[in-house]
Parts: structure tokens; sequence; C-alpha cells
């Protein structure tokens, strides 16, 4: 296991996001040590704000010190605004093999539970089976962009493999959590040629699938037809939901034809 090294103390912690399908969310690390090349629109945010000044310093996490006192106290604050608190945007709460991380997560989880507020949560990691043990309809996913481990370690360099990621995913749906998969960003096949069918079937037991394509990176849009590329994967995701009775969510700008979306 690997150990935190660096903590920072924040003002604040809660804040209402702008991701269309979120609503509160909360980020009580800083940097992220999975490293991911896609590029990271947190790491380059980051870059912007001076708050990580390269790509090193990006990978050393920052654990917020104070978390959970700002918690205790935000929580009366915001509580009857809340729907539900996102864990996390712009780093992930499980980050593998990083224990301390996690166990922070955990005791956020559990505190906003007990307060009465769903969460959700999204990792590159392995998610815990404690996780099972929270009684609020808590959903836990995981980024899932392909199956090939290759092209795994290229892209996510220091994340958990896919197989394990499905793996954790699958033991809390057997637990009867109500799980989800983010397939974003997607890559366009100049980067990667796979069939995206092979990642629906290996996680057709989830409850719900995120779909998106890939931003910020040059060689999407040097795709021929990479709307169009995105736009059949859209209606093939789509179709997939629909016949397995999964939710879904089609990020915006990916699908640029006229669909119904739920």
């Amino acid at each position: 296991m690997k150990k935190i090294n660096s903590f920072i103390v924040r003002k604040t912690l809660l804040y209402k996001t702008g991701v269309e399908y979120g609503d509160y969310t909360i980020n009580h690390i800083q940097g992220c040590s999975h490293g991911c090349k896609y590029p990271c629109y947190a790491f380059l945010m980051a870059k912007r704000f001076g708050k990580a000044k390269t790509y090193e310093e990006w990978i050393q996490p920052k654990l917020v010190c104070n978390a959970i006192e700002l918690l205790c106290k935000e929580i009366p604050k915001y509580k009857d605004k809340i729907a539900s608190v996102h864990l996390c945007f712009t780093t992930d709460p499980f980050m593998y093999e990083y224990d301390e991380i996690s166990a922070l997560s955990i005791e956020i989880i559990r505190e906003l539970n007990n307060a009465g507020i769903k969460c959700t949560a999204l990792t590159k990691s392995l998610l815990p089976l404690e996780l099972a043990k929270f009684p609020l309809e808590n959903e836990f996913g995981i980024t899932l962009i392909s199956l090939n481990e290759d092209f795994r370690k290229k892209i996510e360099p220091f994340a958990a493999s896919y197989e394990d990621r499905i793996g954790s995913l699958y033991e809390l749906h057997k637990k009867g959590c109500r799980t989800w998969v983010s397939i974003e960003p997607y890559p366009t096949p100049n980067i990667i040629e796979q069939d995206i069918q092979e990642i629906l079937d290996a996680v057709s037991f989830t409850d719900r699938i995120i779909f998106g394509r890939t931003n910020y990176n040059s060689l999407i849009t040097q795709y021929p037809n990479f709307r169009e590329f995105y736009n059949n994967l859209s209606l093939q995701v789509i179709d997939f939901c629909e016949m397995n009775r999964i939710d879904y969510h089609i990020k915006e700008g990916t699908l640029t034809i006229k669909h119904a979306i739920i």
C-alpha cells in the first residue's frame, strides 16, 4: 500500500456542481495518482489555477486533513438543498493502493448517509465491499473506456486493471448495491481499435451507463467523421440499455443528432 505524504487544509468542502448529471460534490483530495493521459481535465485545471505545476506533482495526492470537520459544519447548512453528493469530479475517492484515501471516503459517505443524504461515487480503482453495508440508495460506479490492458497501462498508467474494476463493481451488485459505469472519455479508432459492444456486454449487470466522447485531445478531431462515429456509438449504447432495461445518460456534445435522451 502507498502512504499519503502531503496534507492540505481547506475552508469549504461541499459545493454545487456544474456537471449536467450531478448535484452537490465533494473533493477531499487534491491530485490523483492514477495519472490519466486522455488528457485529464482535472489536471489541466489544476495547472491553470496553480494547484499543481507538473504532472509529477499532480500524481502525488494531498489529503484534506480537515475534511470531516468541514463536512460536519456544512451538512446542516446545505442538507435541505442537497439531492445527492458525488465523490468525486476532480479526483478519485478510492485511489488505487491508497488505504487512507478510501478510509476517508468511506467515513464521508457514512456522515452524509447518517444525515439522510444519498451519495454517488466513481472510481478507476476498486470499490470496497464495505460500501455494501450502507443503508441508503447510494450509487457506486467505475470508469471503463476499454477492456484492453495494454491501452489501460498507456492511458491510465497507475489505475486498477479493467478486470479488477469490473469485478469489484459486480461484487457490490451481487450484494444489492445500485451500480453504474461511466464509459467516458471514449476514444476514437485512431487512438485504439475496439468494439464497444464487448464493453457493454461486460457490464450488462449494471443499473446505469453514462457515455461520453473524448475532449481536449486533437487526435479526436483528426479522425474522419468523428461526430458520426460518436453519434453511432451513442445510439448503440441507447439501444443496448433500452434492450437490457438499464438507465442511461449520453453526455452533452456526444450525440449531435436529435434523439430522445433519458
